[in-house]
């Protein structure tokens, strides 16, 4: 049974910073592409960033240059440093999970980051 668990989200000064981590088991964590996705109060989910299982990397536009991406296999945990904070980047934050071998998706059930004076 495939479990994603995010941690770090928090109330953080614009300008600020936060590292999300999302602990996964019950997957070969090394065959699954990790992702990072977002949801602002009254708006749908958004995509934010993917790793693959090779360690590449991409960003949606809005957080490209502010936001890193990693992953620790050793440790079955993706990352999401988060930089320049801005009250625009408010949201509930998910992590999933994507199998290379049959596009199996499962999510966590995220973490709240709230940027605010």
């Amino acid at each position: 049974q495939v479990q994603l668990v995010e941690s770090g989200g928090g109330l953080v000064q614009p300008g600020g910073s936060l590292r999300l981590s999302c602990a996964a088991s019950g997957i070969i964590f090394s065959r699954y592409v990790m992702g990072w996705y977002r949801q602002a109060p009254g708006k749908e989910r958004d995509w934010v960033a993917t790793i693959t299982n090779g360690g590449n990397k991409n960003y949606a536009d809005s957080v490209k240059g502010r936001f890193t991406i990693s992953r620790d296999n050793d440790r079955n945990t993706v990352y999401l440093q988060m930089n320049s904070l801005t009250p625009e980047d408010t949201a509930v934050y998910y992590c999933n999970a994507r199998s290379i071998f049959n596009g199996l998706l499962s999510w966590g059930k995220g973490t709240l980051v709230t940027v605010s004076s």
